[in-house]
């Protein structure tokens, strides 16, 4: 049976359409299964140490990185697709695949810019003794994997979470979360509890 022009044109309107979600976006440095497996054997286990002190203020962000773009802003665009920007560098359009559940997303009010491994989780494991200049690096980090666009209500499910509590809602993300909370750690030099590592090993496991 042949196809009437008419349906024939439709369909190449719509081709970009199927062939599934866009794929979600990779941030940088996310190492490869041996070098995290390598990783993770480095890192000290040790109990958190405590919330005292603690304030997403010793944080400061987001900062401003280039023009009028903040970090927020900046991660807003390189994660999007077809991003347009306002004169004061606000998304005003485009979309976002979430990576941690799949989702896409055409409004920029969605999307959260989630710290990887959490301004809490952090402070326990070592960055309450940092300069506040060192934590405010830490928490606009543009070249290390600690900074995603994310659905915004996954992001507030998983919180100040840990690995070994809160795991992506897409079992196919394990992989790559495992090897990017471990390189963040190791990059900083952040201790890991044990029950964190047992999860990582096992996360690093469905690579």
């Amino acid at each position: 049976m042949g196809i009437s022009r008419a349906a024939w044109v439709l369909a190449l309107a719509f081709q970009p359409f199927l062939g599934g979600a866009l794929p979600a976006p990779s941030p940088p440095g996310i190492p490869s299964t041996s070098t995290a497996t390598s990783e993770l054997a480095g890192l000290t286990v040790a109990a958190q140490g405590s919330q005292d002190g603690y304030s997403r203020d010793e944080f400061p962000h987001w900062i401003t990185i280039s023009g009028n773009c903040n970090t927020r802003e900046t991660i807003l665009k390189r994660d999007g697709t077809d991003v347009v920007q306002s004169s004061s560098c606000g998304a005003t359009s485009g979309s976002w695949v979430s990576p941690y559940d799949g989702e896409t997303w055409t409004a920029a009010s969605d999307v959260d810019i989630d710290h990887l491994v959490p301004l809490s989780n952090a402070w326990k494991s070592g960055a309450s003794s940092w300069t506040k200049a060192d934590r405010q690096a830490f928490a606009n980090d543009l070249k290390n994997p600690q900074l995603l666009a994310v659905t915004d209500n996954v992001n507030s499910s998983k919180g100040d979470k840990g690995p070994e509590s809160w795991k992506p809602p897409l079992a196919s993300y394990y992989c790559t979360y495992a090897k990017m909370w471990v390189k963040v750690k190791s990059v900083y030099d952040l201790t890991i509890t044990s029950d964190e590592k047992a999860a990582l090993v096992e996360m690093l496991d469905t690579c």
